[in-house]
């Protein structure tokens, strides 16, 4: 199991529920997949550099997991096609111990 950070950021214009529930969803398939979600950071909504299809502000979101490369593989291909999920990120911290 490798350690990594991911990096979301979801639709801003979502009420409370709708957008917790996309993100409940989304950390389902780390542990759905045997990983561990270590840390979640929600940032909150964010003023974006530049506009992103037509929007421009998000909520931003930080987790910390463990997890082996399947559940990552597929928290990539799902968040891809997740038409609530703006932008992502996904950085290994570190490599498996």
């Amino acid at each position: 199991m490798k350690k990594y950070e991911i990096m979301y950021i979801v639709k801003a214009d979502l009420d409370d529920a709708k957008r917790q529930e996309v993100i409940d969803g989304l950390h389902k398939i780390i542990t759905d997949h045997n990983g561990t979600i270590d840390k979640v950071d929600e940032w909150g909504v964010k003023e974006f550099a530049y506009e992103i299809n037509h929007m421009t502000k998000g909520y931003y979101v930080v987790i910390n997991v463990t997890a082996g490369n399947e559940a990552i593989a597929e928290f990539d291909r799902l968040i891809r096609i997740n038409n609530n999920v703006v932008r992502h990120m996904t950085i290994k911290t570190q490599d498996e111990e």
